[in-house]
């Protein structure tokens, strides 16, 4: 079993499949009206269109969209036959000594990257089968396919917490996602904002709220981030890292370090 971290609670929740991860391709005159279920069901749209209804929600089926049902529940689904459903999902159970909170509750979200939602339903169906074959006995397999459940558990949860963001929200996040991944280049506020489609007072004030620093100040923290992980594992010298951080004043390079760290780029210098 792993140890899945209720979302709301931080309590420790073991996860148990119940039932193989399947996938089905639903039959051109299927429809679903379930009886209350007796434990949690994983349920991901990976192809077609349809429709679910919750108690007395409904809910648009696409690529992408998943929900957790839970005990109690008895949902009812459609499709259209012209394009059938492609469901991946599996019984499952938390059985852990805390509440167990899995569950968002907005029961269903769209994943948005259907490429790692895809890749994770088949490595959980692969990992579940290969232990499967082996007559129970290949624990890492079981485990594997344990992690990808909690791995598309957390997608779901994101999905939903996404749900409400707009879409300027989700463009300060992109820019920061950019920023750590190429601090070094010569980024501007003005630049930013323009990614993001804001002015610059409105995108200054909202990355602030999103992320708790300025831009510029999250930037610097991303340069001094990298630049100790270019320190410690690459071997690069003091000099060479603040030029490839964009420092073209390596006392400054210094100065921001230790403020940031305590230590100075030379302490940090592997090798």
């Amino acid at each position: 079993m792993t140890h899945h971290r209720s979302l709301d609670t931080g309590t420790p929740v073991r996860l148990r499949l119940l039932t193989p991860p399947t996938f089905w391709r639903c039959e051109p005159g299927w429809s679903w009206v379930s009886r209350p279920l007796p434990d949690h069901l994983l349920w991901c749209v990976l192809d077609g269109i349809g429709r679910i209804e919750l108690d007395g929600r409904t809910r648009d089926l696409a690529p992408g969209t998943c929900a957790v049902f839970a005990p109690g529940d008895a949902p009812r689904a459609q499709h259209d036959p012209r394009r059938r459903l492609l469901v991946f999902g599996m019984h499952f159970e938390p059985d852990g000594d805390g509440p167990a909170s899995v569950v968002p509750e907005v029961r269903w979200g769209d994943v948005p990257d259907r490429v790692l939602l895809g890749a994770l339903a088949k490595a959980c169906d692969a990992a579940y089968r290969r232990q499967d074959a082996a007559g129970g006995q290949d624990r890492l397999g079981l485990r594997q396919a344990e992690l990808c459940l909690e791995q598309i558990l957390c997608s779901i949860w994101e999905a939903a917490h996404r749900s409400g963001q707009s879409a300027s929200d989700a463009a300060i996040d992109e820019v920061a996602q950019l920023i750590r991944q190429d601090p070094g280049r010569d980024w501007s506020v003005a630049e930013m904002a323009a990614a993001a489609a804001l002015s610059r007072a409105q995108f200054t004030r909202r990355f602030v709220a999103q992320h708790g620093r300025s831009p510029a100040q999250y930037l610097i923290q991303a340069r001094i981030d990298r630049a100790h992980q270019l320190l410690t594992e690459s071997g690069m010298t003091v000099t060479r890292t603040a030029a490839a951080l964009g420092y073209t004043d390596v006392p400054y390079f210094s100065r921001q370090y230790k403020q940031r760290t305590g230590r100075l780029p030379s302490e940090d210098r592997a090798g």
